[in-house]
């Protein structure tokens, strides 16, 4: 199981899976080169939702395609300065979003 724990402090955000800084995948989508955020629908958190899907799903292209949606339910809402979620949390909220398509 892995973990993603992100952090802000002042205008600075750092994100790890398991304790390693998370690669934001600039090669699948250039959503954020300044780097990841959350909290609201905006190109930081939809960098954030792509390159955590990446990472978790291990499927570039399934991450592509349900990034956006990700982002939605699970990025944009958070409002703490410092989260985690694990690999269980994600996919219960794709499990989530892949109901809603139905």
């Amino acid at each position: 199981m892995k973990t993603y724990v992100g952090v802000r402090e002042g205008n600075q955000t750092t994100v790890t899976v398991n304790g390693e800084p998370l690669d934001p995948r600039l090669d699948l989508a250039n959503k954020s080169p300044s780097g990841f955020e959350w909290g609201y629908l905006g190109s930081g958190p939809a960098q954030l939702a792509l390159a955590i899907l990446a990472d978790h799903l291990r499927d570039d292209h399934e991450a592509q395609r349900l990034y956006q949606r990700f982002k939605e339910k699970a990025i944009a809402p958070i409002d703490d300065d410092a989260w985690s979620m694990d690999s269980s949390e994600i996919d219960r909220a794709l499990m989530e979003i892949n109901a809603a398509k139905k």
